[in-house]
């Protein structure tokens, strides 16, 4: 018996993109709803399941950053933000809201497929129960439960988005080893090293915030100048 396909919610008002993004993403044999107004957006993410979400941030009713905020706590799945302005401020407010990727338009449709692919795999096996769950991490006052994909400082739970747990589970695990940054895309973010792109940076920024980690002297997730992060035993 064949799987049921991913539903995808794309959220997009430009009728003829959305219709051109519709057809590709139902080619490639997901299942696609499309919706063009924020506000309506958010009803439908929580009262119906969806997989994924892409979302423009260019909305009426409520922009994209405003759905990703209000839907993010409610909704485990991957949300990708799309830009059409490719600005790095867009990139630290959809990471703020809690976006696990983001992409400028014109968006290429096979690099759009390949980063769903990415996050859906990512969370399918996060979230499967017939995956046996993997041992706990253990560094300091912070514990990684692989299984349930749940973090927690002391005795306070960490909420985190898909992309942010899996990227202190990959540091974590390389505890007390200096993790260099071109590692991090290639077997992290599975795309090629560019050392222009502060998109890990930011990944890392709002990751320390969440750990309470002092963004100026951090002594959990510290940088290594020039070469990557070190994830401090």
């Amino acid at each position: 018996m064949s799987e049921e396909p991913h539903h995808l919610l794309l959220v997009e008002d430009d009728a003829e993109l959305s219709g051109m993004m519709k057809d590709f993403l139902t080619g490639k044999g997901y299942r696609v709803s499309v919706e063009a107004n924020g506000s309506a957006a958010i009803g439908r993410i929580e009262s119906e399941t969806y997989d994924a979400i892409i979302l423009d941030i260019g909305l009426p009713g409520a922009d994209g950053f405003s759905v990703c905020k209000s839907v993010r706590p409610k909704f485990g799945g991957p949300i990708i933000v799309l830009t059409a302005r490719g600005d790095e401020m867009d990139e630290v407010v959809a990471l703020e809201a809690g976006a696990d990727d983001f992409m400028s338009k014109p968006v290429r449709p096979n690099a759009l497929i390949a980063r769903l692919k990415i996050h859906l795999r990512r969370f399918d096996s996060g979230s499967s129960d017939s995956v046996a769950p993997s041992a706990e991490i253990v560094v300091g006052d912070l514990s990684i439960s692989p299984g349930s994909r749940g973090v927690r400082v002391g005795d306070r739970s960490i909420e985190l988005t898909t992309a942010e747990f899996d990227l202190i589970e990959y540091l974590a695990r390389r505890a007390g080893t200096v993790v260099s940054r071109k590692e991090l895309y290639v077997d992290l973010l599975e795309i090629p090293y560019d050392g222009m792109d502060r998109s890990l940076d930011l990944r890392v920024s709002r990751l320390r915030r969440k750990l309470g980690d002092d963004p100026h002297q951090p002594t959990r997730i510290k940088s290594v100048r020039g070469v990557g992060y070190l994830f401090a035993k």
